[in-house]
């Protein structure tokens, strides 16, 4: 969340920034001052009412004593209705603060100075490409080949749910819990600590990472009791430090999670949502970082190399991309993109964002650390797909395809217990 402080003073730069994603602040920048002004001159108001309701109140003891009973009830009354008064200010200061801050949460972060300001995807900058795209003999989708070798079971999912929910089924299901293995083994052997979070979440963790209220028709609600089931474990997993405090030697602090992810994808159909290209419910390992503001971009570059590593192990031909700010999300201060060749589609499958949210996640979170001056300040925080499994699983099929089977990445076969899927 932009800070009122950043709002005021950088106003023109505020508005710059934030039409590099392509969102014209100008009218509601001019609503939050306003409001903020009226914010003000209540708060003056209920200042100068309590100190001449204190002023008053002491004047009622010395009356009293003087004998003069009549002028100390005036002065009762008048205290009353000083008090009466103040609670009709401190309920209009209730109020209008509330409006200020429902008017400041709909505005995203700024984008970095590296963003570049394309409106959509065709903007992106692909920073480099890694690997060799695979010649097949054969070139079947993935899930024509989770059909022939009894990996998933499109249909059944629909069944017990509908479309968008697969059941991975023997070798399949074995592919999943390998790949899972292996991200936390890597993961925890980088440094990141391993959780294991809840997969629904309340309103407070929502609006802490920044899906509420952008993203809520995005996620799957539990009305009755207002739980969200996680979209990403990125939500709770960031929450665990709101409210909290670090010292400065505490950072960094580095987490890693295994969840089932839930999203309602509203709107999405056609060729590119067919088989595992997008569900609603998927299996992704996520690294979240806490670090200090002046070390943030450098842990961003180190989070970016590792998940490299990682689609490099894979053996999966990839290219990496800094997306532009038509193509960010409303959290993002600059983001990248890892995407995956589909050998049989033909096309590249995003696998990964790994961004930097610098302080706009913090202050929602209330997230901070103590300086060398013990003045407390916003940390930044930072995360990673490391990886989400449907399209990694959709490029492996794919890609390693031959007349004998499906080959399996030498780095991933202790993981699987076979080397080859026939």
């Amino acid at each position: 969340m932009l800070t009122l402080k950043t709002i005021r003073e950088n106003t023109a730069y505020v508005i710059e920034r934030l039409a590099v994603k392509h969102f014209d602040a100008a009218a509601l920048i001019d609503e939050i001052i306003i409001t903020d002004n009226e914010r003000k001159a209540i708060q003056t108001k209920l200042d100068e009412n309590l100190s001449e309701q204190n002023t008053t109140a002491k004047q009622i003891g010395a009356l009293m004593k003087d004998g003069k009973k009549d002028e100390a009830e005036a002065a009762k009354q008048k205290t009353a209705a000083l008090k009466q008064q103040s609670k009709e200010w401190e309920q209009q200061l209730a109020d209008t603060e509330k409006k200020l801050n429902d008017k400041i949460v709909l505005l995203p972060n700024l984008p970095h100075e590296q963003v570049p300001a394309g409106r959509t995807a065709d903007g992106n900058i692909t920073v480099r490409e890694g690997g060799a795209k695979p010649a097949l003999q054969q070139s079947l989708p993935h899930w024509e080949l989770a059909a022939k070798y009894n990996l998933i079971d499109f249909d059944l999912g629909v069944k017990l749910t509908g479309a968008g929910f697969p059941v991975y089924k023997g070798v399949g299901a074995r592919l999943q819990r390998a790949l899972i293995a292996f991200f936390l083994e890597r993961n925890t052997s980088a440094g990141y600590l391993e959780i294991q979070p809840p997969l629904l979440v309340n309103e407070a963790s929502g609006f802490g990472t920044g899906q509420l209220p952008d993203k809520e028709g995005q996620m799957y609600h539990a009305e009755i009791d207002n739980f969200y089931l996680i979209p990403t474990a990125e939500v709770p997993v960031t929450n665990i430090y709101r409210d909290a405090i670090f010292n400065a030697a505490e950072l960094p602090v580095k987490l890693t999670a295994y969840t089932p992810c839930f999203r309602r994808e509203a709107g999405s159909y056609g060729k590119d949502v067919r088989g595992l290209n997008r569900l609603h419910q998927f299996d992704k390992v996520e690294i979240v970082q806490f670090r200090l503001p002046d070390e943030s971009y450098r842990a961003l570059d180190e989070m970016v190399a590792h998940v490299e590593s990682l689609v490099n192990d894979l053996e999966l031909p990839y290219r990496i991309l800094r997306l532009c700010g038509g193509d960010m999300s409303f959290t993002s201060a600059l983001t990248y993109d890892f995407e995956v060749w589909s050998a049989a589609q033909e096309r590249w499958l995003e696998v990964s964002s790994v961004s930097n949210f610098e302080s706009f996640q913090a202050t929602r979170l209330k997230a901070r650390y103590r300086d060398e001056n013990r003045k407390t300040q916003w940390v930044h925080t930072l995360n990673g797909s490391a990886l989400a499994l449907p399209r990694i699983v959709a490029a492996l099929l794919e890609n390693n395809q031959t007349p004998d089977g499906i080959r399996i990445p030498k780095a991933l076969q202790a993981f699987v217990g076979k080397e080859i899927i026939c």
